[in-house]
């Protein structure tokens, strides 16, 4: 959790009520666990009313209670274990219809992605990659997807892409040797972040390359060493991740890049469904019955 919402919490403690005193002790003994907690059922545990929890966030100097949950949870998501995760999305998720559940929580995670996306960024980032000598896509364990979707489509409109999924660090710097002054690099990290990731856009950038960090947050690790920042919002299902709202960013670049390099695509795309039909790469259309 923030520490400055634990020393907060401690210079504010001789003004607190004892209701206010037993929240503060609870959050800060079991902060992975209170982060995902409704004011209602937070107050139930410590035995206190729910209006006593809200009085408490705002005592803290948050609008309400929503937006201190919000701003612990972005701190304690990188921080729990798997079984600490699965463990509070099954609480989470009680006896709800698990696909509702789910879909609401992708779509909202989109239009939350939607509304902050900060769009010159974007733009400057597409001008980038437009520029770039080369194009490295960085990315390990669940995020290893998100760099290979981005690199598969990148490879039909530029010439110089290499994608990284390796979290072995020796291995990984092995193939950022080469990373220079005029390469961008698309580092993708969500909580739990990769440290390896997080080192390899570090050494990146200090060779000189552009970093373009897609992370879930400003306050990402990752963010603090990316020259530029993407913020694509994620949230966990159980175990799982869910990078729904980041794949479509991903969508996104690929799209803005398609209209700049159509000339290249079309060229591309004409030799390529010359080669597919030769050798069969893709089944003949089948008739529905």
């Amino acid at each position: 959790m923030n520490e400055d919402i634990i020393s907060l919490m401690q210079e504010k403690m001789p003004t607190f009520s004892k209701g206010q005193k037993r929240i503060a002790a609870y959050i800060t003994e079991y902060y992975d666990k209170a982060a995902f907690m409704t004011a209602s059922k937070l107050g139930s545990i410590v035995g206190i009313s729910e209006s006593t929890v809200v009085r408490f966030a705002v005592e803290l100097g948050y609008n309400g209670y929503p937006s201190m949950q919000k701003a612990m949870q972005e701190m304690v998501l990188n921080r729990l274990t798997s079984a600490q995760r699965l463990e509070i999305a099954n609480d989470r998720m009680g006896s709800q219809d698990v696909v509702t559940s789910v879909l609401q929580a992708d779509a909202e995670k989109l239009h939350q992605t939607a509304e902050t996306i900060n769009r010159e960024d974007f733009a400057a980032v597409v001008d980038a990659i437009l520029n770039a000598k080369h194009i490295y896509l960085l990315g390990v364990r669940s995020a290893a997807a998100l760099a290979n979707f981005a690199g598969y489509y990148l490879n039909y409109m530029f010439p110089n892409v290499r994608v990284i999924t390796t979290s072995g660090g020796g291995e990984m710097f092995e193939q950022l040797v080469n990373v220079e002054a005029g390469d961008v690099v698309l580092a993708f990290s969500f909580p739990r972040y990769s440290t390896a990731t997080i080192k390899g856009a570090r050494y990146c950038q200090s060779v000189g390359a552009k970093v373009v960090a897609i992370t879930n947050s400003y306050a990402s690790p990752l963010a603090q060493c990316g020259d530029y920042v993407l913020v694509a919002k994620s949230d966990m299902v159980s175990f799982a991740d869910s990078l729904v709202a980041p794949l479509s960013v991903v969508n996104a670049l690929l799209v803005a890049l398609s209209t700049k390099r159509e000339p290249v695509l079309e060229k591309n795309f004409d030799t390529l469904e010359r080669v597919w039909e030769e050798y069969h790469i893709y089944e003949k259309q089948v008739k529905l019955p």
